[in-house]
């Protein structure tokens, strides 16, 4: 099996079932925390080609509608978007797993299941 990278922020709750969830599959994978590392502008374009923006960005959270409305409105563009992520990581959406067939945005055991295998 491939190993896999896990991104998003140690303590939340989405993220630590994930951490679980794969761990008692056996998978093999490499945790890159956000908040500490920072996040790849390079990266978070591509996941929000991959997955769109409605799902990379996480709009439900406190983080978010704390956001000035001219952030909210940068976080709405494609070609803004990752500068603001990279300057606020809790509005990105977590966990992010890349593997060899794409990126999966949030945990969902069953799409995760079918995806990873």
């Amino acid at each position: 099996m491939p190993k896999l990278d896990l991104y998003g922020i140690p303590n939340c709750d989405t993220v630590k079932k994930a951490r679980v969830w794969l761990e008692g599959q056996g998978r093999d994978y490499t945790f890159h925390d956000y908040k500490k590392e920072g996040a790849d502008p390079e990266k978070l374009a591509a996941w929000i080609a991959a997955a769109g923006l409605d799902v990379v960005v996480n709009r439900k959270g406190t983080t978010y509608r704390k956001l000035s409305e001219a952030d909210k409105a940068r976080a709405s563009r494609p070609e803004t978007a990752p500068a603001l992520l990279m300057e606020h990581p809790s509005v990105i959406k977590r966990p992010i797993v890349e593997h060899p067939g794409g990126v999966l945005v949030g945990f969902v055991p069953d799409e995760w299941t079918a995806a990873l295998g």
